[in-house]
């Protein structure tokens, strides 16, 4: 794959000609399939294959692997890494679950399907919520992990500001998903997308979410407090800081990085980095996941 580390615009503003109303993805997606899982349900998995080291990564809360990450799959197959991604529950395509939406149960998920893929062991990069679900898969599955990457995240969501930002995203969200894939191209549009078939699919991408689900991870991702146990983690980890985050204070990102004794890769931008400042987001993941790979082996 010769992907090159794009922003989410620049890949959506593609066959800018085609009628909106006919969805298209962009070029650079791995190959997807249907995972089943005996006992626990079907995932689809993004996997571009290879005999690299795994790269196992975890999206944030509201979106899908594929608006999180689409900017990733390249540079990381670029550089020798097999990188699976899949849709936790409740998001995306993710499995719809009658129990309550909860974090450990998506870190159950991720191993699970590990597992039924025959990978021993992966690296875990999580953004922003994927955060939190690394580090629970790092703590309760720990053979499976060799190192964790936590990218635009805290160790906890404890903190009034915090919550309050949260919550307005929760607002948000309630509003686009009433309003289907229409408010979603409307938003797409604010952000200086022109209707394409690419920023089509994307709306339908991010309208796909269940509300109940997606309501109760943010009421989860207030519950979250892993400052009792991060330095008893056990795996190599490093932190990939937003600087100019808005939704989750770089002090709070630097904080989890000094409970976890990890290095610090800092790159510009907002929640948003990952898509929007691709280029330098893309060298600090692939340095970081270097590093604890490294740290693995040296341990």
């Amino acid at each position: 794959m010769t992907e090159r580390a794009r922003s989410l615009p620049e890949i959506l503003r593609r066959r800018q000609t085609a009628p909106p109303q006919r969805p298209e993805p962009p070029e650079g997606l791995p190959p997807g399939r249907i995972v089943q899982v005996p006992g626990r349900g079907e995932f689809l998995v993004r996997d571009t294959g290879g005999e690299g080291p795994v790269v196992l990564l975890l999206h944030g809360w509201m979106v899908t692997a594929d608006t999180n990450w689409i900017t990733m799959y390249g540079p990381l197959a670029d550089a020798g890494y097999r990188v699976i991604a899949l849709d936790h529950r409740g998001h995306g395509r993710g499995m719809r679950s009658p129990e309550p939406f909860r974090l450990a149960a998506c870190a159950e998920d991720a191993a699970a399907v590990l597992r039924s893929e025959g990978i021993d062991r992966a690296l875990v990069a999580g953004y922003s919520m994927g955060g939190p679900i690394a580090c629970l898969l790092a703590r309760d599955h720990r053979d499976l992990v060799d190192g964790v990457v936590l990218c635009a995240t805290a160790p906890d969501w404890q903190e009034p500001r915090m919550r309050r930002a949260w919550k307005a995203m929760a607002l948000l969200r309630f509003q686009l998903g009433v309003f289907g894939d229409s408010a979603w191209r409307s938003w797409l549009r604010r952000m200086g997308l022109p209707d394409t078939p690419a920023t089509s699919w994307a709306a339908g991408e991010l309208s796909r979410g269940n509300a109940l689900d997606i309501a109760e991870a943010g009421r989860e991702l207030g519950r979250y407090d892993a400052r009792p146990w991060l330095a008893s983690l056990g795996v190599p980890a490093a932190v990939i800081v937003t600087a100019d985050d808005d939704l989750v204070p770089p002090r709070k990102q630097r904080e989890l990085a000094a409970l976890l004794n990890a290095p610090v890769h800092e790159v510009p931008g907002r929640h948003t980095a990952v898509t929007l400042q691709a280029q330098p987001f893309a060298v600090a993941l692939r340095e970081a996941l270097a590093e604890v790979a490294a740290a693995r082996v040296g341990g």
